[in-house]
């Protein structure tokens, strides 16, 4: 048997896949969020948090529904719900352990908006005074050239 955040037991399936004991929820063998090895910072029922293994900034932090499924519109109410809190529970504890000055909250949902792990998660990215050098836009920068609508055009430069 192989441990689940929250002590979520799983069994070994005929299907590659895993399912939960507790939650009936197919999980899919190799996905690095059904079987994550990064310590669970904060969970519930549907979902949990663990650290970005690629993080933008400091305490950049991903939200997971517990059942495998990539489209945040394949996504029931509540998990849309378990998802949300967290998001509000791990913005707390950011904002205790490191102070940030804003936040960007993001979804790649699809191949063509960016996604590379099939699993949805959602990017709770922490964002400090002076990280980049203008950072009017925000998320619109998904599409560099067209972040800016207050200069076109205009990329921002990280700094540190």
């Amino acid at each position: 048997m192989s441990r689940l955040p929250d002590g979520i037991a799983a069994l070994s399936c005929k299907t590659s896949c895993y399912r939960s004991a507790v939650m009936s929820t197919q999980l899919t063998a190799g996905c690095p969020f059904c079987t994550p090895s990064a310590p669970v910072v904060a969970s519930n029922a549907s979902a949990f948090a663990i650290r970005d293994a690629f993080p933008v900034s400091v305490g950049h932090t991903l939200i997971v529904p517990r059942r495998h499924f990539a489209s945040w519109f394949d996504a029931s109410d509540e998990e849309r719900r378990a998802l949300l809190e967290l998001v509000d529970r791990v913005k707390l504890d950011l904002d205790r352990d490191s102070a940030p000055a804003g936040y960007n909250i993001g979804i790649n949902d699809g191949q063509a908006a960016g996604q590379t792990v099939m699993h949805l998660h959602v990017h709770v990215i922490p964002r400090f005074t002076g990280d980049v050098d203008e950072p009017t836009g925000g998320v619109r920068f998904v599409i560099p050239e067209r972040g800016n609508y207050r200069e076109p055009g205009r990329v921002p430069r990280t700094r540190g």
